[in-house]
């Protein structure tokens, strides 16, 4: 008998479609990605995140920041995350390693660049990195919807994103989201209308985390099981641990 968890996700894979990240993908590629788990961080995600950052090349830095940022300038962007007050989400690898990050960014409606586009007392702002290996699997788009998501349930009714015109991935999933986009001199802002949220839309959040927790449960678990193997065998080295459970 199949369980029901299980198909109640495969549904969900399915309606959500997982393209944002590569426009251009035949169906039979999409049919071919693997299932997208996006879990939600804390500041013990700390080092991964900044490994995620770092690794980016510069072009890659350039359309998530809108500039160059050098390794201190990460390094302090990840050290003055706010998890109190902002929700991080990632994307991890088997190997524990994150594959897309979207943080979402709370602030007063007065502070913003959209303060007129609501009257809710705060809008979020929304970005988002993908590695170069990731792409194409619709990392993006799945870090995207788990965020409006989260905007839904927090009675947030306002998405905003700021990039540069050259964001392909940015733009696209705004695109596709629907978002009203404004381009002026190489920059783009878009901003999304979010309904009401339901008792739906939080059991389906609280489910969707709870998968994520399962799915990086288990790559820990397969991970330490590879470590201890190798000690055991003498074929591998001292390995670092993951850092406990971000």
């Amino acid at each position: 008998m199949a369980n029901p968890f299980f198909s109640w996700l495969q549904r969900r894979g399915g309606k959500q479609e997982a393209g944002g990240d590569a426009p251009h993908a035949d169906p039979q590629h999409k049919a071919e990605r693997p299932m997208v788990f996006v879990k939600e961080l804390s500041p013990k995600s700390r080092r991964h995140l900044l490994r995620h950052f770092l690794a980016l090349e510069d072009k890659d830095r350039l359309l998530r920041f809108g500039s160059k940022l050098s390794d201190d300038m990460v390094t302090r962007y990840v050290e003055n995350i706010d998890f109190a007050r902002d929700t991080v989400f990632g994307v991890y690898d088997r190997r524990l390693r994150l594959l897309g990050v979207g943080h979402l960014a709370f602030a007063p409606r007065e502070s913003s660049r959209i303060s007129g586009a609501t009257i809710k007392p705060v809008v979020a702002e929304f970005g988002v990195s993908v590695s170069a290996a990731a792409r194409g699997l619709g990392v993006g788009t799945k870090l995207f919807l788990r965020a409006s998501m989260r905007c839904r349930n927090a009675d947030v009714d306002t998405l905003y994103m700021h990039c540069l015109s050259s964001n392909k991935v940015m733009m696209h999933i705004a695109k596709k989201a629907g978002m009203d986009i404004h381009r002026d001199y190489g920059e783009a802002d878009a901003y999304l209308k979010i309904s009401p949220a339901n008792s739906a839309t939080v059991f389906q959040e609280a489910m969707e985390e709870q998968a994520a927790m399962l799915d990086y449960i288990v790559k820990a678990n397969f991970k330490a099981l590879l470590k201890w193997g190798a000690r055991v065998t003498g074929l591998g080295g001292k390995g670092k641990g993951s850092g406990g459970q971000p």
